[in-house]
């Protein structure tokens, strides 16, 4: 890991004015011609693209029609994945490490010196500048911004530009849905977190008189569930202590649903409802990271961080993964080592499920028991 390693870590999240907007039809169709998409395929995304004209209409009054020329259509599903297809080449543009998706575009780079980090990165955004000024994509510098990442402690003055616009340095920034802060405690995304919950609760608190607990649960299971397993494998390692306000408001939502006094001890509603804790559910969502690791079924990138060692002699089973050694706490709750060490610690006839629904429901019965065992 970079920080475990001391070095430094910018990351630049980038803003495209109007991304899906000015995608130029001209440029698309070309660029999905040389992708290999020629023939019948390509006259209908053609037929589809070209020929579409607006006009604006007012009270009683209309204005003259226009030839869309530049665009796709948004809220379709074809629309994403042209735009995707419109930005495949950019993957080669820059040395610097990129992450895409749709039109949330993150650009990285790392070293030892801040001064070296600074200099790659400032020559590789006037790259970056003209291949987006040669596809007609217009970047926004002003609401582009950077975070530095790293453990030391001295302050650091980092300066990127783009086209004499210097780029705004922020402290936290919310990429992909998950709130990042540049220390990696997440304390902003668990407020964030906290924030959706507790208007959720609000919500069943309301409703608490007029439904029944089963629709009470479905309720829970669509306004609070998702926030608390959206990306949980990467927050949901923090400090325990951040983490604990979080529980506290899952168990109201708990005593809601069941009609229960706010001191009534929540272990046993947990056990009624079959509902996992907060604290089981980040383990259980790390777990299954690590099963699909063990066969082969996360992406490549995914798939490389995690290391396989196979013994022909070994007590605890055929298939153990190496823990990596680590020097930081930030990577001691990182899911290649606490995910390995919740590994270690399963059945090996729970390692050895053939499905990952069968392994679920494997970890979540055994989750369930130790709640009785509990009581």
């Amino acid at each position: 890991m970079i920080l475990d390693n001391n070095n430094y870590f910018l990351s630049i999240f980038i803003d495209l004015q109007k991304a899906f907007d000015v995608i130029n039809h001209s440029k698309l169709l070309k660029k999905m011609s040389m992708y290999g998409i020629r023939g019948v395929a390509h006259h209908w995304l053609s037929s589809y693209l070209e020929n579409r004209n607006q006009y604006v209409h007012i009270n009683d009054t209309k204005s003259e029609l226009w030839q869309i020329k530049c665009g796709v259509p948004q809220g379709s599903i074809l629309g994403p994945k042209l735009f995707t297809l419109y930005m495949n080449d950019f993957a080669k543009v820059s040395n610097l490490g990129k992450i895409l998706f749709a039109d949330d575009t993150t650009l990285f780079h790392s070293g030892k010196s801040i001064q070296e980090v600074t200099k790659v990165v400032n020559e590789e955004l006037e790259v970056i500048k003209h291949w987006f000024d040669l596809n007609g994509l217009i970047l926004n510098a002003k609401k582009t911004n950077f975070m530095l990442f790293n453990n030391k402690k001295e302050k650091v003055k980092v300066k990127l530009e783009i086209d004499g616009v210097e780029i705004h340095r922020v402290r936290e920034t919310k990429f992909l849905g998950v709130m990042i802060d540049d220390d990696l405690k997440w304390k902003s995304h668990i407020n964030y977190t906290k924030g959706k919950i507790g208007k959720a609760i609000s919500v069943l608190h309301r409703v608490k008189f007029f439904l029944n607990s089963c629709a009470l649960l479905t309720l829970y299971n669509t306004m609070i569930l998702p926030y608390l397993m959206y990306c949980v494998e990467v927050w949901g390692t923090t400090c325990k202590t951040y983490l604990q306000t979080i529980f506290i408001l899952q168990k109201r939502a708990i005593r809601i649903i069941t009609n229960s006094h706010y001191r009534e001890p929540s272990n046993p509603l947990f056990i009624k409802l079959k509902v996992l804790k907060f604290p089981d559910i980040v383990d259980l969502s790390i777990l299954k990271i690590m099963y699909k690791a063990k066969w082969n079924l996360l992406p490549v990138n995914l798939q490389n961080i995690f290391e396989i060692r196979t013994r022909r002699y070994n007590l605890k089973g055929t298939d153990v993964f190496k823990k990596p050694r680590f020097r930081t706490k930030i990577k001691e709750r990182n899911i290649v080592v606490k995910g390995v060490n919740l590994w270690d610690a399963l059945k090996q006839e729970i390692k050895e499920c053939k499905t990952i629904i069968t392994f679920k429901k494997h970890i979540k019965n055994s989750i369930l028991e130790k709640y009785v065992n509990e009581n």
